[in-house]
């Protein structure tokens, strides 16, 4: 059977229905448009009326009809002033406009969601904050959140920022275990990828979680605003330090909490060790220490990686030397000992005679030692000695000689350390995404927020000392040659680099050295020797570079040549290398030459190796003349000379 087609009414019906509603809707909504001014003058009356009704209910009965009465005679006065009854009907939907305006809605209490996640974290604490023996628990399961949570702030997106708890004084919350047990609660409940601070008052028993912003990255390096013996590890929370410095970031001038290291005589940190992952911004810390510790002092830097990242360091003023090899870096660190070594005598000295501190002295050293592990393998190795042993003179007397050290090593080698960095490092500095329990490994303490997993470069945590653990953000110093550097930071590090030093060869020495002896007729000539005897007979001398001169009483003295004759000698023969002396007095020489003649020489000898003068037999020993002993002193010797050249790197 063919089926038969609906009549129309029927399947036209729906649209029509449809299209009939959207027409009234949208005629409503024109209404409301046009009598909105309507609408709100009647929502004021209302309110008027309501506000009225309830003041005449409050009004006690002995009082209501002197309140009628004055009324009256309000209506009756503003009836015969002149266009008092238009004046009034103005005023009166004036105040019914204002009244009945639209208000935003002010949220007074959570919604249903945000209850329902302060119960979930209610029940959460539960276990950990109760016991079966407390009569009335302020947490029990199916209790009331409200009376435990004092405060609580969520965002946009339903998160918790902000919760106040109250627990009960039974918690023992003086133990870093129980309080770890509730942080990682709170921070697992209240939402992940966050930083989270909580500060713990044990003497009221309750505990504040806030959020925490993320620290600006936008802080490039430069000349920071402070005095010599000052350093800006980098930037933290404006409530955790009470200094801040003004600096330019790319939102403008803005006054930045700092935290600022000081070094020097009266430092209680004098040494710093900073440890991370590899690319959390260990390297651009000691850079950003290097280009503020270089206009007041000078910088020994050595490189254990080898990537070259100090590279734009090199050759510049106050730089001492870039070194990556081993070689270079143990030659360098063992001149950094002798070199705290004779400050610390020249300040002793100085001490004891009165007299201030010598200049050279008070001129700041600064070793900064990155990746120490891998030259530490390599001396392994080779055999030679651990470069770290070299620092330990630099770290126990660094504060007194005015030497500080910053060491940077990576977590997977922090075993390597030595006990004397340890020991005397105590500012610490850890960066990058670390545990807790690494964080307090190497800080000493846990820090009072939640590290996340992932963080920028250049973001951890700091502490100097026995303070407390902040929050770090260095200041952007990537290095200036490397492609992957924007444009803004590499200028930024290369206009606080200073200028590059002139290095200059040292000067070869001459062919003949030049020797002077004194007689009372000085004469100097260049290595050469004159003897004169009674006889006039010339006695030729030859030797290469050292004479020596023995007789059967022979006077040997350094830097000194006597020669002793019954007369002058009236005639004298010279050389090609012979050295002039006149009698009967001392001469004195660079070489040691000592020359006793008994009689006078009766006739000439002359050979290559001796010469006999009249029982004087004159030895030359073929060679290079030997450098001259220091002068005796009553006093050690103030150790080496400080050191100005770069050492040669390795190879």
């Amino acid at each position: 059977m063919a089926r038969r087609p609906l009549p129309r009414i029927l399947s036209s019906g729906s649209a029509q229905i449809a299209r009939s509603r959207e027409i009234a809707r949208t005629a409503a909504d024109s209404a409301t448009d046009v009598l909105h001014p309507l609408i709100t003058v009647s929502r004021g009356l209302r309110k008027l009326a309501a506000t009225a009704r309830a003041r005449w209910a409050a009004t006690p009965k002995e009082r209501r009809g002197p309140t009628l009465l004055l009324v009256a005679a309000c209506v009756l006065v503003v009836a015969l002033m002149p266009y008092g009854p238009l004046l009034a009907l103005v005023l009166l939907m004036a105040v019914a406009a204002w009244l009945g305006r639209e208000r935003p809605v002010v949220k007074t209490g959570p919604d249903d969601a945000e209850i329902a996640r302060l119960k979930g974290l209610y029940e959460a604490l539960v276990p950990y904050f109760s016991v079966p023996e407390d009569p009335a628990p302020l947490f029990a399961h199916g209790g009331e959140w409200s009376g435990a949570f004092g405060e609580y702030a969520f965002d946009e997106d339903g998160r918790l920022t902000r919760l106040k708890i109250a627990y009960p004084p039974y918690f023992t919350d003086g133990e870093p275990a129980a309080r770890a047990r509730i942080e990682q609660l709170l921070h697992a409940k209240s939402g992940r990828g966050r930083e989270y601070r909580f500060d713990w008052d044990e003497e009221g028993n309750r505990l504040v979680m806030s959020v925490l912003p993320a620290l600006p990255t936008t802080i490039a390096a430069q000349r920071f605003v402070t005095v010599p013996g000052e350093t800006v590890l980098g930037f933290t929370d404006a409530d955790a330090v009470q200094r801040t410095v003004p600096v330019f970031s790319a939102d403008g001038t803005e006054d930045a909490p700092a935290v600022v290291w000081r070094t020097g005589p009266r430092s209680t940190e004098p040494h710093l060790l900073a440890v991370g992952q590899p690319g959390s911004g260990t390297t651009s810390l000691l850079r950003s220490i290097a280009l503020q510790a270089l206009p007041h002092g000078d910088v020994l830097i050595v490189e254990g990686g080898g990537t070259g990242e100090y590279a734009c360091l090199t050759g510049r003023a106050g730089v001492l030397a870039v070194e990556c090899g081993l070689s270079g870096a143990l030659a360098a660190l063992e001149w950094a000992a002798h070199e705290t070594e004779r400050r610390l005598i020249a300040v002793n000295r100085a001490r004891q005679a009165g007299q201030p501190a010598p200049e050279d002295t008070r001129r700041p050293l600064w070793i900064l030692f990155d990746r120490p592990s891998v030259l530490g393998h390599l001396a392994a190795a080779d055999g030679r000695p651990d470069p770290q042993e070299l620092l330990e003179v630099p770290l126990r007397h660094g504060r007194t000689a005015q030497v500080t050290v910053v060491v940077a090593e990576q977590f997977d080698s922090t075993e390597t350390l030595s006990e004397a960095v340890r020991t005397h490092t105590r500012a610490r500095i850890v960066l990058g995404p670390a545990a807790p329990e690494q964080i307090e490994a190497v800080l000493g303490a846990r820090p009072h927020t939640t590290p996340t997993p992932e963080v920028p470069a250049g973001r951890g945590y700091a502490r100097l000392g026995t303070g407390p653990v902040l929050r770090l953000q260095v200041p952007a110093t990537p290095d200036p040659y490397d492609d992957a550097t924007s444009e803004a930071h590499r200028r930024a590090v290369l206009d606080l680099l200073p200028e590059r030093s002139a290095i200059t060869a040292p000067a070869a020495p001459a062919d003949p050295p030049v020797v002077t002896a004194k007689t009372p007729a000085a004469v100097t000539t260049q290595e050469t020797v004159t003897a004169k005897t009674p006889a006039p007979t010339p006695i030729a001398v030859t030797t290469q570079e050292t004479i020596t001169a023995k007789t059967p009483a022979a006077t040997t003295s350094q830097e000194t040549i006597t020669v002793k004759t019954p007369a002058p000698a009236p005639a004298a023969v010279t050389t090609q290398d012979t050295v002039t002396v006149k009698a009967p007095a001392a001469a004195t020489s660079q070489e040691a030459v000592a020359v006793k003649a008994l009689a006078p020489a009766p006739a000439p000898a002359a050979s290559q190796g001796t010469v006999t003068i009249s029982a004087a037999v004159v030895e030359t020993v073929p060679g290079a003349a030997p450098e001259p002993a220091p002068a005796p002193r009553s006093e050690p010797d103030s150790g080496p000379a400080p050191f100005h050249a770069p050492v040669p790197a390795e190879g």
